[in-house]
């Protein structure tokens, strides 16, 4: 059975809050878990010990178990100090829309500069011939 260290969510529509629980990988979201063994609320500023919650004994007893932890949650125990996380390929589409944009224009007057390479003289009347006329 393979289990997982993941949120649940609970709370209202657009008031978000999550209960950190093992669970076994096949089951619903906010279905069917084993444990309970913390919580998350992003409503909360970061600096507030209230924003998250974590059984740490518990964690690193599932964890000595086989259980696989989300995304989040290794993000969780990568803060506190239990797991370490992997750095992720962060692609260029990453980068805001601005500073993006700076760059591709950069980019493309940087190609623009450079001395443009002229067609074959006997190129162009030949594709000219090539199309029908209509």
């Amino acid at each position: 059975m393979p289990v997982v260290i993941r949120m649940a969510r609970a709370g209202t529509k657009k008031r978000p809050f999550y209960h950190i629980v093992i669970a076994d990988s096949r089951a619903p979201r906010d279905g069917r878990f084993i444990e309970r063994i913390g919580y998350f609320n992003p409503l909360l500023p970061k600096d507030k010990p209230e924003r998250l919650k974590l059984d740490l004994d518990k964690v690193k007893a599932w964890i000595a178990k086989g259980a696989q932890p989300s995304d989040r949650i290794m993000r969780f125990l990568d803060a506190a100090g239990i797991m370490k996380r992997q750095q992720r390929n962060n692609p260029q589409r990453a980068i805001p829309r601005k500073e993006r944009k700076a760059k591709e224009e950069a980019a493309k007057a940087a190609a623009g500069a450079a001395p443009a390479v002229a067609p074959a003289a006997g190129a162009a009347p030949a594709a000219e011939a090539a199309q029908p006329a209509a």
